[in-house]
């Protein structure tokens, strides 16, 4: 007796489909084929256990498993469920009607308990894409398959409650997710404002231009001055996900098994990652965990931050080779990880925000001789030699923050709400994608911001005249900027302008622009 059903094996942020072909004959014996790996080898006992607890009898044939196609390795639990469901079927303790028509996945417990898995809404994607009727998957990522339209999605508890399902003997409520309602009762979620933020009006109009443009942006000031509260408050203005990038993100955070630990009492969808990412990593992270890969890789702090926001607190403090190691991820948007037998992609477009001090202790050019600098020269210049040049050109702003006074920090009246920065911020958006529309319908990798833009849509979007090319020239040599940093500050030029409502860089558009890139270049070494 030959016995078919179906699961799917995650690659990158996608699945493949993965036929279980279950061969029954006379005998006692269990082989299991298809370049499975250590842990769903060991699938065989937990499986055994968990069906002789919901009262089945040990399996009374020779059973050979092939896991199709071959040549794509199959990790993880989670082919538990479709394992135990095709020994069952080859032992005709379960009909074979609905097999065909139904993707199953699912962690075994040894009673029979299914846990969550990671990757559910990429394969209820291929699902779909498959032309499967249905998913069954366990409870805890119903939610998450459900957002897929068109596919009936049963999140059951446990193994008992599959195998009635599939005799018919139990009828259960497919799980639906309305996705337009999630948006609309998450997507400005968040308690972080600038209206908290008490001065510092400089950093808010960089903070402004960056959501705008979708540009990166490094802050230097002494602790205290504000760096981290105003870089949490970012994702509050940019501007809301919408479907297609949402489904990516989720995709993302689903493969990397986060999805089913998100709850609707935390403030946060448990079907869809509808609020832009905000990632703040250690800086003792690992290259690894930073970029993503390991021997099976998987999705790093940079893909988690996918469409949104990358924050790096003490930006010299990071090993230099993880930082080094973003720089091509931050030109391409994306990072491709290749191992003997595996090339995985995912994606990795996002908005680098970094801070750091302007010294080891933190109040090199403060005015304040209650905390002079006790830096030598030479410290200084190790501590800033930490990043390099290379890092440097790919961060399109440039912002100095000095510590807010007392005066100031007393007023009582609130700042800029981040509602009214953020219709600002979506009005500059909108022009963008009215401007990059014909390019997006020609191209495989869409624009969304003025900070995407190629070399070619520089030259035809960011043209100055005479007079700015001037300025922009002077700036060039007196300044020492590369090729890269006359690209930025034409990309930043263009978002000011589209914030003022301007069809052209003016002299004000071009000046700001070049302000933020302001830092003496002289002491930053690579």
């Amino acid at each position: 007796m030959l016995i078919k059903c179906y699961g799917a094996a995650p690659q990158g942020i996608d699945a493949a489909i993965v036929t279980i072909e279950v061969h029954a004959v006379p005998g006692f014996e269990f082989t299991l084929v298809g370049l499975p790996d250590n842990a769903v080898k060991e699938s065989h006992e937990r499986i055994l256990a968990a069906l002789m607890v919901n009262g089945y009898n040990k399996p009374r044939h020779t059973l050979t498993i092939n896991m199709a196609p071959a040549d794509i390795k199959k990790e993880g639990a989670a082919y538990d469920l479709p394992l135990a469901i095709g020994m069952l079927a080859a032992e005709e303790e379960v009909k074979t009607v609905l097999l065909e028509r139904y993707m199953i996945m699912g962690e075994l417990s040894l009673d029979g308990t299914l846990q969550p898995i990671q990757g559910v809404l990429p394969m209820a994607l291929a699902a779909r894409k498959a032309g499967f009727e249905g998913i069954i998957s366990p409870e805890p990522n119903a939610r998450e398959a459900a957002v897929v339209k068109g596919l009936k999605v049963y999140g059951l508890k446990n193994l008992l409650e599959v195998t009635r399902f599939l005799n018919g003997i139990q009828a259960f409520e497919a799980t639906e997710v309305d996705t337009e309602a999630e948006f609309a009762a998450h997507a400005f979620s968040s308690d972080l404002d600038f209206s908290d933020v008490r001065g510092q009006e400089n950093v808010r109009r960089a903070m402004e231009v960056a959501a705008a443009g979708g540009h990166n942006m490094l802050m230097v000031g002494p602790p205290g001055a504000g760096k981290s509260m105003m870089a949490k408050r970012l994702p509050s203005i940019l501007p809301p996900l919408n479907l297609e990038e949402a489904l990516e993100t989720t995709k993302i955070y689903s493969v990397s098994g986060m999805m089913a630990r998100r709850k609707e009492s935390d403030g946060m969808s448990s079907a869809l990652i509808v609020q832009r990412p905000f990632r703040s990593p250690h800086h003792t992270i690992t290259d690894v965990a930073l970029v993503g890969g390991g021997t099976n890789p998987h999705p790093g702090e940079i893909s988690l931050a996918h469409n949104g926001v990358l924050f790096l607190d003490e930006l010299p403090e990071y090993k230099r080779s993880a930082l080094e190691v973003m720089r091509q991820p931050l030109e391409d948007r994306k990072i491709c990880i290749t191992r003997t037998k595996l090339t995985v992609e995912y994606p990795a477009s996002f908005m680098l925000v970094a801070a750091m001090n302007p010294c080891p202790c933190g109040h090199y050019g403060e005015n304040n001789p209650a905390h002079p600098c006790t830096c030598t020269p030479a410290q200084i210049h190790r501590y800033m030699s930490r990043i390099s040049g290379p890092l440097l050109d790919r961060i399109d702003i440039q912002c100095d923050i000095q510590a807010v006074p007392y005066s100031t920090l007393k007023d009582t009246q609130p700042g800029e709400s981040s509602e009214a920065i953020r219709e600002r911020v979506v009005r500059a958006r909108k022009v963008q994608e009215q401007r990059f529309a014909a390019y997006n319908m020609t191209v495989q990798k869409p624009i969304h911001c003025n900070a995407q833009m190629t070399p070619k849509l520089v030259r035809e979007f960011c043209q100055l005249d005479a007079q700015g090319d001037k300025m922009l020239s002077y700036a060039m040599d007196k300044m020492g900027l590369s090729a890269r940093a006359y690209d930025r500050i034409l990309k930043v030029a263009r978002t000011i302008a589209d914030l003022d409502n301007s069809s052209s860089i003016g002299m004000s558009h071009l000046s700001e622009a070049i302000g933020y890139r302001s830092l003496d270049r002289e002491d930053w070494c690579g």
